[in-house]
């Protein structure tokens, strides 16, 4: 391992110096470490790069660390990761990528991700990207599938913390009776960066719920295009919210749709696109912030 891998890990998954339980750690498009647990399951998947990894019932918490890094130019990894949460299982997966540049060549991750929740199941999802170095291109293609059966519950928390030129996301959930999901997303984008979100979720059983919750900062000429599709088809509960904050010459569109195919389906969308606002930035500065200071401080709060 490296030490721009180190920098990253401590950026995008949290890395202290080692992992502790469960962990596959991918390095230039191959995994340098890999460690299994008595719950946690944690295996090459046959005749594709990428994992299967079984979380077993009985586990009560454990934290399962799978992230990826990309430290020069030239590199396109793709994985696919899949994984199976027995019924009543309860786990924190701490996923994400950076991506280093210097060679002025471009670099790219995709990640193909598919979670099975079985009866029960609940898991928290963390994924962060970063990307730091030169001016060649660093992008990422995360695609993620979920299938959450009869209460299970689903949280991921994702966010792209900035040197990142494209970003492309797809994230579609279908969901069993009494099964929630609840998925925030934050993007930063500046420069000429670019990032799509587009988010399709079915509400297939009785009781299911989802909440959807993008925020975004756009600065310089930077653009990002966030999409939704709720469809609820059975007595259900259904929320997509979009936030964005615009500055410079940036360009922010946001579309969310919703499809009621019950009467009982209770859906909801909305969309605020706006700049910061000029009293807070001077609220701020008559406590002795300069302009940038207050900027920082009212996007970070926005973004938290």
């Amino acid at each position: 391992m490296n030490s721009i891998t180190k920098k990253l890990l401590e950026t995008v998954a949290g890395w202290k110096g080692k992992w502790e339980g469960a962990c596959s750690l991918r390095e230039n498009g191959a995994c340098v470490e890999m460690r299994s647990t008595r719950f946690v399951e944690i295996a090459p998947k046959e005749g594709l790069p990428g994992l299967d990894i079984h979380i077993q019932p009985g586990c009560a918490g454990e934290t399962v660390a799978v992230p990826a890094c990309i430290t020069d130019g030239g590199i396109d990894d793709l994985v696919y990761n899949d994984f199976h949460i027995a019924a009543g299982a309860r786990a924190t997966i701490v996923a994400g990528c950076g991506i280093h540049t210097e060679n002025g060549e471009p670099a790219r991750h995709s990640g193909i991700h598919r979670f099975f929740l079985g009866p029960g199941a609940q898991v928290r999802y963390v994924e962060k990207h970063a990307g730091s170095g030169d001016e060649a291109l660093r992008a990422i293609s995360p695609e993620t599938e979920i299938y959450l059966e009869e209460s299970a519950q689903l949280e991921m928390d994702t966010a792209q913390l900035g040197g990142v030129g494209r970003a492309s996301r797809s994230t579609k959930a279908v969901l069993a009776a009494g099964a929630r999901l609840f998925l925030v997303e934050r993007l930063v984008t500046q420069g000429r960066e670019q990032a799509k979100s587009a988010f399709t979720v079915r509400l297939d059983g009785a009781g299911a719920a989802a909440e959807l919750a993008s925020r975004a900062v756009a600065r310089a000429y930077s653009r990002q295009s966030f999409s939704s599709w709720i469809t609820g088809s059975a007595p259900c509960k259904g929320h997509s919210a979009c936030d964005a904050l615009v500055s410079e010459r940036a360009q922010v569109d946001a579309a969310p749709s919703l499809c009621a195919r019950h009467a009982e389906a209770a859906l909801i969308h909305e969309a605020a696109i706006g700049r910061i606002a000029g009293e807070q930035i001077l609220k701020l500065r008559t406590l002795g912030l300069s302009q940038a200071e207050a900027e920082q401080a009212i996007i970070e709060g926005f973004l938290s």
